[in-house]
């Protein structure tokens, strides 16, 4: 079995050949294994989230004797957290989370994940904490406090009237929707620690105070419940541990177990990369330039379908972000504005307008403080600068073109310039763009005068004499 519960018995060996005969059992479900996924400084996501989910149901399935999510993570959403919470509070095998390496940390988000395990445990020199939780429609706030410490300094951030982080949210931005999510979050986490027989008032002020422990103070506040050096420490600490799995109590027998790495699909990889707030960012910009590039170039086809991937990979990726549709119609806004200003003369305005629409809208992209699901101002200002010079250059020189007269067909033989072959009374021929062309005049035009096109019909010609003198 993968784990023993009380008062339960162990299937006999017939049972077990008789199963795997039938493809019951995997091959190795007789076998002790623990089976370990690793979130080495990842930002929880719909993405992470999929990726614990079926980590937890394939250890039910497989008959691990424990999942053990090796976790470094500066926080995430708060729904998918949410999301993560549930499944492990009602999984059917016990599930440790397991803060390592050294250096690592479970900040935010992380800190409802650990408390959620059946089995907490930090290695040293790791932290846990900062739980404030990050919820839409706080970006304005941060802007708010450094523009009232500029215009009144730091004398009224004395330490004994300083303010928390969550309070100074609530007060100057009078949302009674934010004090609603902290007091939802903190009956939460209070609800989760008492389920696993951890502080609660600590719990409470990792939320409402942004309180952050080590490991040590961890343990001893009852926050988590071992320190061990590495995995193999954790497994020998774990063996005969006994936790509650839905109301029974379970024996976890780790001794010598195998361990079975879970990593993530290709797939996971993948959505992982686009979802992060700078690659996302990036995709946007390079599938509006190629749609651009493609509206002002038809026919080429490449920069169109590159850049309708690319958009499309980055609409993707919003709906696990936290945008701001205000800050894309202003992305929307500065686009046009450099459009506008390869079009009509400005002397450069509207160009500045748009590069400053611009920057303002990917800096506002994402509504939250979190500065993990920020777009990074190194990234920006390059994107900025390069998507501005090369729209402004692209839409230029195809506005130059279409403005050029044309010089091809029908449109490009009026106003042309030839010389009459033969006498025209009122119907010759006249040689023109290196051919002979059927032609008529209104005045008679003697042969070797020079004649100009004003008007065309199928491959007949109608000229008139350049000068009254070659009448």
């Amino acid at each position: 079995m993968a784990f023993t519960r009380s008062g339960v018995r162990s299937p006999s060996a017939p049972v077990l050949v008789f199963a795997l005969s039938l493809g019951i059992l995997p091959a190795t479900g007789h076998a002790a294994h623990v089976n370990v996924i690793e979130l080495d400084n990842r930002i929880i996501s719909p993405v992470t989230q999929q990726y614990i989910e079926e980590a937890v149901s394939r250890s039910e399935s497989d008959g691990a004797v424990c999942l053990v999510i090796r976790l470094d993570t500066p926080g995430g959403l708060l729904e998918s957290t949410r999301a993560i919470v549930k499944r492990m509070m009602n999984a059917a095998v016990p599930v440790v989370v397991y803060v390592a390496p050294s250096g690592s940390r479970a900040g935010s988000a992380g800190v409802f994940i650990t408390m959620a395990a059946h089995v907490a445990a930090m290695a040293p020199s790791t932290n846990i904490g900062a739980a404030h939780p990050v919820t839409v429609g706080e970006g304005g706030g941060p802007v708010r406090r450094l523009i009232k410490r500029i215009r009144h300094g730091d004398e009224e951030e004395k330490p004994s009237r300083r303010k928390t982080e969550v309070e100074e949210t609530i007060e100057e931005e009078q949302d009674p929707m934010a004090e609603k999510i902290i007091n939802d979050t903190v009956a939460w986490i209070t609800t989760i620690a008492k389920a696993r027989g951890r502080n609660e008032a600590w719990a409470a002020k990792a939320v409402t105070e942004s309180f952050s422990v080590t490991e040590a103070d961890a343990v001893k506040e009852r926050i988590v419940d071992l320190v061990a050096a590495d995995l193999p420490d954790l497994l020998a600490q774990l063996d005969g541990r006994r936790v509650v799995l839905a109301g029974q109590p379970v024996e976890l027998a780790t001794a010598g177990a195998q361990v079975v790495e879970l990593p993530m699909s290709r797939r996971q990889e993948f959505l992982m990369v686009i979802t992060h707030p700078n690659v996302a960012y990036l995709l946007m910009m390079l599938g509006t330039l190629g749609l651009v590039f493609e509206f002002t170039h038809p026919g080429i086809g490449f920069p169109g379908i590159a850049g309708l991937i690319c958009l499309l990979l980055a609409l993707y990726a919003f709906q696990a972000l936290p945008v701001s549709y205000a800050a894309v119609a202003l992305i929307a806004v500065g686009l046009g504005l450099l459009i506008a200003e390869a079009m009509v003369i400005s002397h450069g305005l509207l160009a500045l307008g748009g590069a400053i629409a611009l920057t303002l809208g990917s800096l506002m992209l994402f509504e939250t403080p979190d500065p993990n699901f920020q777009v990074s101002l190194q990234v920006i200002v390059p994107a900025v600068v390069t998507l501005a010079g090369l729209l402004l250059f692209v839409v230029q020189r195809a506005l130059r073109v279409q403005r050029q007269r044309v010089t091809t067909g029908a449109e490009g033989l009026l106003g042309a310039s030839g010389v009459a072959s033969t006498d025209l009374h009122p119907d010759g021929q006249v040689f023109l763009h290196g051919e002979t062309w059927s032609a008529t005049s209104p005045r008679p035009v003697k042969r070797g005068a020079a004649v100009r096109v004003t008007r065309v019909e199928g491959l007949r010609l109608t000229v008139e004499p350049v000068n009254r003198g070659g009448a």
